[in-house]
């Protein structure tokens, strides 16, 4: 996922941080993309067949960005930045309406190489801290970089403020000069936050206390996640190890580990509901204070996409449920001979399924040679990733689970985390971890205030990535056998990054709404999701017990709340991009690229209308969904 750990409102822009795990979106099943943000491996790691027979996996190297946490080069643009920024602030603090449009240009880019140099630390600090989140010293050097960066960051914090204050038709005179002109997408996307924008004094305070704030309550379920252990087979194992049991090919395991997640949270359940709720209440006091009329509009804003285009995307998957993930798990259940499968059979492999490991170097190449079929040019970007140590693959003690796409700066280069165990799940996400990487180099050309892609956007090049490799895959397989486990495995990837994500906002969306008139009990937060989950998944679907608990470690309802339906709306957007891409393929990697290479700078009107393509037109979400409908048709006739 992109996760921004910055506001409009002058927050250090760190970029965007992509999170997902084996084959799905940020969710509570395994093989669903992000099983969490930041899970720690036991002291000792478990071991299966699979990660014996893998080697070669290659380990990311960051001194790219630096040589060390007590480093010469950290120690002088941490001293130089603070200088720095002292210095702005002096110099221009109070006085944007007298700068001619040149002086303007120039202290923006000012701004821009300061918050470039916060983004080089904290993507420093942030990657340190995901390779080894069970490290003490790291933990606290990932924490002082943060409080040293936002005590920076609040001398910076007047810059957009004052920007937002200007008089549109003063800035528009301002901008006739090249120099401001070519910030003009930035200044857009922060003055759509005006009427939102408190005063200078309260912008301050909330800036200064969110480390105090919000952002020790996100440190506390992040920590808690990592310390839990799940007893499985007489193994301690983390939340990522016991999670991925539940695609393992024996029932009798998948059963153990789904029952041992669902009661080790139980325990839990009061601090994570109390983490709930104060975070939600926290999100009620700022939207209330900055007049947004309901808890998703903020999220919409930041996305730049209308409260009635997400309200479309809502309405439309939520009643093709009966036509996706209703039939799809009937059908499902048929293949295991029963009515009804309990919650831990819904991602199990079919009964057929080939357990064959794949090697690393196998996977590479499968990736890049669907990148290279499609475009040449993607793939040598792509390629970049192997020959640089730009990727961290092993599982190991303490490492993050999961997977993410890290850009850092514009001056430096993404970097990929992935926990390989070769898998096809694992190949898969790693066609859609490099599409992330390779839209952030592309789009770097931008510079850093403008490289972000707004969330709705974010997961076009890898779930693009994703699709690409899957055809790829898929036309090589010419027995049915075959076709139905890969089309098997496709379609509930496509139910979790779109069905799942939906249902995961509805049911933030219900908990939100609740909280605004009371503190939800444990009870209640779990009534709420099992409601919302068998609405979305459907009668074949036995959800019930300590199912109510799972829930409580999607790290997005707490780091990033109504995030998820970005992931629904990227997948949509690829079905309907590839379902172009296959009537004319004449100039659409040339157009595709260009879209990456533009970054933020367009929104998804501009950047789709090359493609004929318009997400406020309801044909564009039913377009999406049916793809996903055809591939069930096709299960069916596969029988």
């Amino acid at each position: 996922m992109f996760l921004r750990v910055s506001s409009k409102w002058g927050k250090p822009l760190q970029r965007f941080l992509v999170l997902t795990s084996a084959t799905g979106p940020i969710s509570t099943l395994a093989n669903e993309r992000g099983r969490a943000m930041a899970t720690a491996a036991p002291a000792e790691p478990t071991e299966d067949k699979r990660n014996a027979n893998i080697s070669g996996l290659p380990e990311w190297d960051l001194s790219d960005l630096y040589p060390g946490p007590d480093s010469e080069p950290l120690a002088h643009d941490l001293a130089e930045l603070a200088s720095d920024a002292r210095a702005f602030s002096q110099r221009y603090r109070g006085h944007l309406p007298e700068l001619s449009g040149a002086e303007l240009g120039t202290a923006s880019e000012v701004y821009e190489r300061l918050q470039e140099t916060i983004g080089r630390i904290m993507s420093y600090a942030s990657l340190m801290h995901a390779g080894n989140l069970a490290d003490p010293k790291i933990g606290r050097f990932y924490q002082t970089m943060q409080e040293r960066t936002n005590a920076i960051s609040t001398m910076l914090l007047f810059f957009t403020l004052e920007l937002n204050r200007l008089e549109e038709a003063d800035l528009e005179v301002k901008l006739t000069d090249p120099a401001l002109a070519r910030y003009r997408p930035w200044l857009r996307d922060i003055r759509a936050f005006r009427p939102h924008q408190l005063s200078d004094e309260l912008e301050k305070l909330l800036h200064e206390k969110q480390l105090a704030g919000r952002a020790a309550w996100v440190r506390l379920f992040d920590e808690t996640i990592a310390d839990l252990r799940f007893p499985v087979r007489g193994k301690e194992l983390t939340e990522a190890e016991a999670l991925d049991l539940l695609s393992d090919s024996a029932a009798d395991i998948r059963r153990e580990a789904a029952l041992s997640v669902g009661e080790v949270l139980g325990k839990n359940i009061r601090t994570f509901a109390l983490i709930a709720n104060t975070l939600a209440k926290d999100k009620e006091i700022e939207d209330r204070w900055r007049r947004f009329a309901r808890p998703i509009s903020s999220r919409n804003l930041a996305n730049f996409v209308e409260d009635e285009v997400v309200d479309a995307l809502v309405a439309a998957v939520r009643d093709s449920y009966p036509r996706l993930s209703h039939r799809y798990y009937r059908l499902k259940a048929r293949w295991f001979g029963a009515e009804e499968l309990p919650f831990w059979d819904r991602n199990a492999p079919l009964p057929e399924q080939d357990e064959r490991t794949i090697s690393w170097s196998e996977a590479r190449e499968t990736v890049l040679a669907a990148y290279r079929a499609f475009s040449p040019d993607m793939a040598a970007v792509g390629g970049r990733f192997f020959e640089g140590r730009w990727i961290d693959a092993p599982v190991r003690a303490g490492k993050a689970s999961g997977a993410f796409s890290h850009p850092t700066v514009p001056s430096a280069h993404p970097y990929l985390l992935l926990n390989y165990q070769g898998r096809v799940r694992d190949v898969m996400t790693l066609a859609h971890e490099l599409g992330h990487g390779v839209h952030q180099m592309l789009a770097n050309g931008q510079g850093y205030l403008m490289a972000d892609t707004p969330l709705t956007l974010a997961e076009t090049a890898s779930v693009f990535g994703e699709m690409l490799t899957f055809r790829a895959l898929l036309a090589r397989e010419t027995g049915s056998r075959r076709r139905r486990v890969m089309l098997a495995a496709k379609v509930e990837d496509m139910l979790n990054t779109v069905v799942r994500q939906i249902a995961f906002a509805t049911f933030e969306q219900k908990v939100h709404d609740e909280r605004r008139e009371a503190e939800l009990t444990p009870e209640r937060l779990g009534d709420i999701w099992l409601a919302v989950q068998r609405e979305s998944l459907g009668p074949a679907l036995h959800l019930d017990g300590v199912y109510r608990y799972y829930w409580s470690y999607i790290p997005h309802f707490i780091h990033a709340p109504f995030y998820v339906y970005a992931y629904a709306f990227g997948d949509c957007l690829v079905n309907s991009l590839y379902a172009v891409y296959e009537d004319a393929h004449q100039g659409f990697a040339e157009r595709y690229l260009g879209m990456l290479r533009a970054g933020g700078t367009l929104r998804h009107r501009e950047l789709l209308a090359p493609f004929g393509l318009d997400a406020a037109d309801p044909a564009f979400w039913a377009r999406g969904l049916a793809v996903i409908g055809g591939f069930i048709d096709e299960l069916e006739r596969l029988g």
